[in-house]
């Protein structure tokens, strides 16, 4: 066994243990502190396929921004845990047969030799001035254009409808307001009272 592929199982238990903690913590920070090490397991898995743009791009993007959001959402929000837990057992049916669809619809796509069952040839050695980086900024900003743009404002909605979760009104929280702060003259809030003084007995 070489040394790279033993650095595939080391990525690939670790990336399936904090997957199978994501969904069985009860906690939802933990669920997702254990995505942020799925996230990372998951860029080293790139960093050996030689793909080192979306190694960098998983760990910036999901780990230093999606995962903020993620924890942002989850503390702001009222989240019954107990409510959480028993819909887990309630759904859980559904959730496995969901999971056996799309693992049969992954198979169908991807094909079997991509899962090792068959024998599959072995890639091509790239020339020595190759990048991926650039074959995939081409082919994004070229071949799927379109789809890039959509991505781009679903995201958008999504930090949308995020910002609109937490900005609720509260009743017991104070909010200044600033239009009113700034037309605001000293005559409506400083009162001068002349008296007289008083001598010491």
């Amino acid at each position: 066994m070489t040394f790279e592929k033993f650095l595939f199982y080391v990525f690939a238990a670790f990336l399936v243990f904090a997957a199978f903690m994501v969904i069985t913590r009860k906690n939802p920070v933990h669920s997702a502190l254990f995505l942020v090490l799925a996230f990372f397991n998951s860029a080293g898995l790139w960093m050996l396929a030689e793909a080192e743009f979306l190694a960098i791009a998983l760990v910036l993007v999901y780990v230093g921004a999606v995962m903020v959001l993620f924890l942002f959402v989850v503390m702001m929000l009222d989240i019954n845990i107990a409510e959480l837990r028993a819909g887990f057992v309630r759904n859980a049916p559904v959730a496995i047969l969901v999971a056996l669809a799309m693992v049969v619809e992954l198979i169908m796509v991807v094909g079997p030799t991509r899962f090792g069952l068959e024998s599959m040839p072995s890639p091509a050695a790239k020339p020595a001035g190759y990048s991926n980086t650039e074959e995939l900024g081409m082919a994004l900003f070229t071949e799927h254009l379109y789809a890039f743009e959509i991505a781009a404002v679903i995201l958008l909605v999504g930090i949308i409808a995020a910002i609109g979760l937490t900005m609720r009104k509260r009743p017991e929280t104070k909010y200044q307001d600033v239009s009113k702060q700034v037309v605001v003259k000293a005559k409506d809030r400083l009162r001068i009272i002349k008296m007289d003084a008083e001598e010491k007995a």
